[in-house]
């Protein structure tokens, strides 16, 4: 949801090799059991016509052209040569060749070290990550994370991690070197879109527990429930908390899932079902034959109405969600674009007896009215964007930030600097005497030498500072715009952000003061 935050001591999130979007095919740094391969429970029909019987194989030709080629490496290579490790490569090369950034391979030892890593909880940064174009890229940070806390964003590019270097190595490799053990740090050098210097953002990485929903009553009546993924216990969490809302009498329901990557169909269409009324379309699926498979809800429908915030984090389960409510229930899609992620994965394992894992994407998931949202994203109704400051990152401490100074640095502390009520004048990167001033009058507010420089001591306030201001409910102008909704469907009384309970900051932004 935010989109930055600072803080000394961060928690962590997602972990590691895995995948937490069952049907993303993002690779998490996080995981959960049974997930890496996408959406491995989908009821899915099996399909040969476009590609030719599954059965053929390989010709007679062809295999005899690997073999050669194998042949060659092994007896004229100048260096001893791994035969497994040439095999896996095939593998590799022959998934690489789809240009599919959700297929993906792990052999043995890769896909052992991700069941090792699947637990109750997970140590990480806390971000979904993807392979596009080569680069290791951010699909989202998780809701509370670290990696969130420190200002990560969609769309980011991990270009290293602790000065190695992410390029060229595969997903699973990257992941590796951004998880590590609780209290470590993850220094990434990142590159953000719209952006020319390079970001360095430090993560301290920690333990997370994989609870995926949060429930408040917001006053006026409205029901407010967080779904951060689509992960094992999340169907059940998702009723239990909508039946209390309903239980106190709910008039209306946001379903907020900005920042959420994905997780299990089978998980997201039971948890719209019932909200979507008997005979409405949930989703569509095509194989690779064209053969399209509707999911039609036997749900009841709800006489309430329904608002769902959505960002460009919010990807596959979390657009199917939003697809459907949308389409097929009356909700209302509040806030940006959603990530556009629109194929489905599943994993397979036995076929290859030795403990290797390919995922493999089959199909591709449609909305009900047909829409396939791949590379496109769903359009909210109502556009909102959060504040300009809402997208700054960690001041720059390589060295103290003043007068005369331009670049991204200044840019990004002058987006700070009006965030907080102190207006720079400009907005443009130039570090001139209205930017002095505006520094130096937060500077004499804070008790610290007002000499209009940014040294560690200034910049550490005015990020003290900044998270205050995006962790207040009522600079949220997306959930604002979700909750004047809500009263124009429901004829209700302007709601006042002041009874709004800690539920938005505790779970919504989980924001830590820098110690």
């Amino acid at each position: 949801m935010l989109a930055f935050v600072i803080l000394a001591i961060l928690a962590s999130s997602v972990v590691t090799v895995l995948l937490l979007d069952s049907g993303s095919g993002f690779t998490s740094l996080l995981g959960n059991r049974g997930q890496w391969g996408g959406y491995a429970d989908s009821p899915l029909p099996s399909h040969a016509a476009k590609n030719g019987p599954a059965d053929d194989g390989l010709s007679e030709a062809e295999l005899k052209k690997i073999d050669t080629a194998y042949r060659l490496i092994a007896e004229k290579y100048y260096l001893p040569v791994d035969r497994e490790k040439v095999v896996d490569g095939a593998i590799h090369g022959m998934l690489s060749a789809l240009d599919d950034p959700y297929s993906a391979y792990m052999n043995k030892e890769e896909a052992k070290r991700y069941e090792e890593n699947v637990d109750a909880y997970f140590t990480g940064i806390g971000a979904e990550v993807m392979l596009e174009n080569g680069n290791v890229t951010v699909v989202s940070p998780i809701k509370g994370s670290p990696a969130e806390k420190a200002g990560i964003q969609a769309k980011d590019v991990i270009i290293s991690v602790n000065g190695e270097k992410l390029e060229g190595l595969k997903l699973s490799d990257a992941v590796a070197k951004i998880r590590g053990p609780k209290g470590t740090q993850a220094k990434l050098e990142i590159m953000r879109p719209g952006r020319t210097d390079r970001i360095e953002v430090i993560v301290v990485r920690d333990e997370i527990d994989i609870e995926t929903v949060f429930a408040q009553m917001l006053p006026g009546g409205y029901g407010d429930i967080v779904i951060s993924q689509f992960s094992g216990n999340t169907v059940e969490r998702f009723q239990e908390e909508l039946d209390n809302l309903e239980k106190k009498g709910m008039e209306g329901l946001i379903i907020d899932v900005r920042n959420n990557p994905g997780g299990y169909l089978l998980g997201v269409l039971e948890i719209i079902e019932p909200l979507v009324p008997k005979g409405k379309t949930l989703v569509q699926v095509e194989d690779a034959s064209g053969d399209i498979k509707k999911t039609v809800s036997k749900g009841e429908g709800k006489n309430y109405p329904i608002v769902v915030l959505t960002n460009e984090g919010s990807a596959s389960a979390s657009e199917i969600l939003a697809g459907a409510l949308s389409q097929s229930a009356g909700a209302t899609l509040v806030g940006e674009k959603t990530f556009g992620k629109g194929t489905v994965q599943t994993t397979y394992t036995k076929e290859f007896q030795d403990g290797s894992e390919l995922k493999l994407t089959i199909a591709k998931w449609l909305t009900p009215d047909g829409t396939w949202v791949h590379g496109k994203g769903i359009a909210p109704d109502i556009a909102v964007s959060q504040p300009d400051y809402f997208k700054a990152t960690p001041i720059d401490r390589s060295t103290a930030i003043k007068r005369d100074q331009n670049g991204d640095a200044v840019k990004n502390l002058q987006l700070i600097l009006s965030g907080v009520g102190f207006d720079p004048g400009r907005k443009d990167g130039y570090f001139d005497e209205k930017t002095e001033a505006a520094v130096k009058k937060f500077q004499q507010k804070l008790g610290l030498p007002a000499d209009g420089v940014v040294d560690e001591k200034t910049a550490d306030a005015l990020e003290q500072a900044i998270i205050k201001v995006v962790r207040d409910p009522k600079n949220d102008r997306q959930l604002q715009k979700a909750i004047e909704t809500l009263q124009r469907e429901t004829s209700g009384q302007p709601v006042s952000f002041t009874g709004i309970s800690t539920f938005v900051q505790d779970f919504k932004l989980k924001l830590s003061n820098v110690g």
